[in-house]
């Protein structure tokens, strides 16, 4: 029963992904799973819960698990990119595993604007994890400096803004179809290479 409703999940946001959120119909999911409304309402009461349940279960969730695996007291800027990347990580790998290739950032970055713009519940998670992962990455930034692998004399509240937002800066229009997350890390480790004591 679970990977049914596994597998509902998975292709449900596929089609999410490739049609945006407002463009599918229950029968559009109906097709695209082939089984019938009746099989769907068991497992979600409505289209609403099932696409906040493809928004939880690809984006926030595995933010979230990424977050809890650093040790606040003791996070530096290295820990910091590597739970960054694992989130990324965790989403590029179930990207992969649509069989629609041509799913890209602008298509990510639609439904999760779709996704917090009308689900409020949603969004407010959203803003929890972002203020987390912000305050996340001054305290990596500054146990960074008292470990001596910083510079001090930086503004760090700026530096922790711009290491949350590195991710939100990858540009969909270069002309790839899939994202490539490599390019997300070496924007990381670049900022971070700038603020290294040599």
């Amino acid at each position: 029963m679970k990977d049914r409703k596994e597998y509902i999940i998975a292709k449900a946001m596929e089609l999410y992904a490739l049609e945006g959120y407002q463009n599918v119909s229950i029968t559009d999911l109906q097709n695209q799973l082939d089984m019938g409304r009746g099989t769907l309402y068991y497992y979600f009461k409505d289209q609403d819960e099932l696409f906040q349940t493809c928004m939880e279960q690809y984006f926030l969730d595995p933010k979230q698990r990424a977050l809890n695996s650093v040790d606040e007291s003791t996070v530096l800027m290295e820990d910091m990119i590597r739970a960054m990347m694992q989130y990324l990580g965790s989403l590029e790998k179930a990207l992969m595993t649509f069989e629609n290739k041509t799913v890209n950032t602008s298509n990510v970055n639609n439904l999760m604007f779709t996704a917090y713009s009308r689900f409020p519940a949603l969004h407010r998670r959203a803003q929890r994890l972002s203020l987390k992962e912000l305050e996340l990455w001054r305290k990596a930034i500054y146990n960074s400096q008292r470990a001596g692998l910083v510079r001090h004399g930086i503004d760090v509240d700026f530096i922790a803004l711009m290491m949350t937002h590195v991710k939100d800066s990858y540009d969909s229009g270069l002309g790839r179809t899939q994202m490539d997350f490599s390019l997300l890390e070496r924007s990381y480790y670049a900022m971070y290479n700038l603020l290294k004591i040599e």
